[in-house]
């Protein structure tokens, strides 16, 4: 047990490295905690973890914001005063500092500074992703980050349809595809986590993204123009989540993450939602741990009411 209060910043999955063969190497998903001294903490998020902990803090606070000065080199600069979250999980001085809040209109004209403009004009990839009840969207990864954004995202299988030589050109692409495509960009977390409930077979999941990754690579394709290539590889899940993406039979966490404590072993993990079990119940659960990203927390041996659920008669 412990009374040392740590500001959540979220759960982030660092390995492997681009290019790697097998996407179960590297470092686990960790959980990213600031210390009253600023110092960072990772806690593992691995198979068979057992995460206890009670929220200290009313409310979301300030997870400072990002200067960006080339394709791998950024400052976090830490929020002064861990001032309440006004907009997500930033405070109105930081969201107007953040660098990466000009990313979204760079390639409509909007300006950007030189570091941010260095780390846009690397290549870049275009990608389909498709999640537990066949959500899908349309989405873009830096090249370091190629692996990495769909494994934070959570997709259930997606696929690569385009290399762009920079952010720009990318950006545009990915507009292209809504537009004609009608494919979205963004999935909320909240559809992502309901979805995992009651997962589609990975056949029917992967037939469809397979469909959208062949129909968006047909309209790049006639697109004509230049500074991209078209693509078809298929994105490696990582091991980690197989489990959480596999038809069974689970539950919604019954708990408020926002106050209380809690506590239970995470078996399996996609994107910043875990598939968790609670001492003594024998049942699965799926716990949105995103929800804990702003929020204060003490770590602990703590555990969570097992409520009365009745499984489903077959």
């Amino acid at each position: 047990m412990t009374d040392t209060r740590y500001l959540v910043h979220g759960v982030f999955w660092d390995g492997p490295v681009p290019g790697s063969a097998a996407a179960s190497g590297g470092r686990p998903p960790a959980m990213r905690l600031q210390g009253p001294g600023g110092a960072f903490t990772a806690l593992t998020l691995d198979a068979g973890t057992r995460l206890g902990f009670r929220l200290a803090a009313a409310g979301k606070h300030c997870l400072g914001h990002h200067q960006v000065h080339g394709p791998a080199d950024r400052d976090h600069v830490l929020c002064p005063d861990r001032a309440p979250a006004a907009r997500g999980s930033q405070c109105e001085r930081c969201f107007v500092l953040d660098d990466s809040r000009l990313i979204h209109d760079f390639h409509r004209g909007g300006r950007v500074p030189p570091g941010l403009r260095a780390y846009l004009m690397q290549p870049h990839w275009l990608y389909v992703a498709t999640f537990a009840n066949g959500a899908s969207k349309v989405g873009t990864a830096s090249h370091p980050r190629k692996w990495n954004r769909l494994a934070e995202q959570g997709a259930v299988v997606a696929r690569y349809v385009a290399r762009a030589e920079d952010g720009r050109v990318v950006r545009l692409l990915e507009d292209m595809i809504t537009r004609e495509a009608g494919l979205p960009q963004q999935v909320r977390a909240a559809a992502k986590a309901a979805a995992l409930l009651a997962p589609a077979a990975a056949v029917d999941l992967d037939a469809l993204n397979g469909r959208l990754a062949g129909e968006a690579r047909t309209l790049l394709a006639g697109a004509g123009g230049e500074g991209f290539a078209v693509v078809d590889e298929r994105w490696a899940r990582p091991e980690l989540s197989a489990k959480a993406c596999a038809p069974a039979a689970r539950h919604a966490y019954p708990h408020d993450l926002a106050a209380g404590a809690h506590g239970f072993r995470i078996d399996a993990l996609s994107g910043s939602i875990a598939l968790a079990a609670l001492d003594g119940s024998g049942l699965e659960f799926v716990v949105n741990l995103g929800q804990l990203k702003a929020r204060v927390i003490e770590l602990g041996d703590h555990g969570s009411d097992v409520p009365a659920v009745q499984e489903a008669l077959f």
